[in-house]
């Protein structure tokens, strides 16, 4: 093989230079770099352009054939001006930030060209779109020959959200809502194990009554088994519904406080607290403690406990409406024999509220039972404390555990409020006339799902 070294080939005479004869191969070795300081004719363009890889950025720019420009409209809107028609021209744009749907790009045709046959801008409005115009006469003018809107993008390979307070348990998030708001699913995980989202909702507890009154019902408590996200320990309780499978949307997050505590008056029921709501499921509001003479305890998520004056009272029914297992327990029975002696402690999540005891004393309210949903064991759903004869020293009955306000027991003593977010009721208050009694602690919503 001969070899020829020179720095530079140029025709014997004329402009045009021919290299190799028809039917032939030329070669360029590996690491050759050819650079085209001129113009190029009979190569032709294949429906592509060269992608300029800084991004356009708001504001207003031309095009140059051959170009292609990724547009970012996260800061504002673009217009690009498109060079003169000739034809064969060819110009490319593509969504850079996915935010054409805010803020558009404006494509401005140059002079009397057309886009499409109309000499008017064309607007790109859609999130994730790619485009490419190629120049074709005076009739058309500019004509859109490719349009993507698949919007295709890397997505993280778990699920990604918003909403509520975040927090970690090593690799799962927990979003913990304290009050109304929306749970926000932006991405989900190829793999449909990782979808899973288990959670804790609680309704609001009920409040509780006044004058030997019975004490507030907790907030029905619902949870999934746990088994899904990390098996953390779940409550007693759980398993009330499976874990739920997120899709990309929004969930509506409800909730409700708990019912307000009766007075300042003698005599008065409580208000059953609010229900408490989100994917899907529903957790009720505890029951109101009696305080009205011989009347029984309202029924919800837990009852409510039964007034201590009158004839015999019940406990309002727990788990209303009914789930299995249950969402709560039934309230305590007031102790009205002989004469008024002291209200049925509100049913807890764990436990059924203590009946009012001999010889002047409230019932204990319902334990609550505890979940690790968030990493820490925290106990929720405690039932109000029933109210003692104000004659007798301290006799209020206790809160249950998890959130269950004291019911009052001695000359003047109010019940305390339901622990707030625990669901917990409220306590009753003493015998003495135109006290008020506790409010029932509102509900809570908790959800867990993985990650990284």
């Amino acid at each position: 093989m001969s070899k020829i070294e020179v720095n530079a080939i140029e025709p014997q005479c004329g402009t045009d230079l021919t290299v190799g004869a028809s039917g032939d191969t030329i070669t360029f070795p590996t690491g050759t770099t050819i650079v085209n300081n001129g113009s190029q004719t009979g190569f032709g363009r294949t429906g592509t352009v060269d992608w300029i890889t800084t991004p356009k950025t708001t504001g207003t720019f031309t095009a140059v054939s051959g170009e292609g420009y990724f547009c970012n409209t996260s800061g504002g809107v673009i217009t690009a001006n498109l060079p003169a028609g000739v034809a064969g021209a060819i110009v490319s744009f593509a969504d850079y930030a996915a935010t054409w749907q805010t803020n558009a790009v404006t494509v401005s045709p140059n002079g009397t060209d057309k886009i499409g046959s109309l000499n008017e801008n064309a607007v790109l409005i859609t999130e994730g779109q790619s485009v490419t115009f190629v120049y074709v006469d005076g009739t058309q003018g500019w004509i859109n020959t490719m349009d993507s809107t698949s919007n295709v993008r890397g997505a993280p390979p778990f699920i990604q959200a918003t909403g509520g307070t975040p927090s970690q348990d090593g690799d799962y998030e927990i979003r913990t809502f304290t009050g109304p708001g929306t749970f926000q699913v932006t991405s989900l995980s190829p793999t449909p194990a990782n979808n899973a989202i288990d959670w804790v909702i609680i309704g609001g507890g009920g409040g509780g009554g006044t004058t030997l009154a019975g004490g507030g019902g907790a907030g029905g408590y619902k949870e999934s088994p746990g088994t899904s996200t990390g098996s953390y320990s779940g409550s007693p309780t759980k398993g009330q519904g499976p874990a739920v499978t997120a899709t990309i949307t929004s969930y509506p997050i409800v909730i409700d406080g708990g019912g307000a505590g009766a007075g300042p008056s003698n005599a008065v029921d409580g208000t059953v607290g609010g229900v408490s709501s989100a994917l899907g499921i529903t957790s009720a509001g505890g029951g109101y403690g009696s305080g009205v003479a011989s009347t029984n305890g309202g029924a919800g998520g837990s009852g409510g406990g039964g007034s201590g004056c009158g004839t015999s009272t019940s406990g309002g029914a727990g788990n209303t409406p009914p789930s299995s297992p249950s969402q709560g327990q039934a309230g305590g029975n007031g102790r009205n024999v002989p004469g008024c002696r002291g209200g049925g402690g509100g049913g807890g999540t764990g436990a059924a509220g203590t009946p009012g005891q001999s010889p002047y004393a409230g019932g204990a309210g319902g334990a609550g039972v505890s979940t690790s949903i968030t990493g820490a064991a925290v106990s929720r759903g405690g039932g109000g404390g029933g109210g003692g004869n104000a004659s007798a020293p301290d006799r209020g009955g206790a809160g249950g555990t998890g959130g269950g306000g004291r019911g009052g027991g001695s000359a003047q003593q109010p019940g305390v409020s339901g622990t707030v977010n625990t669901g917990g009721g409220g306590g009753a208050s003493s015998g003495a006339s135109s006290l008020t009694s506790g409010n029932g602690g509102s509900g809570i919503v908790i959800i867990r799902y993985k990650f990284q």
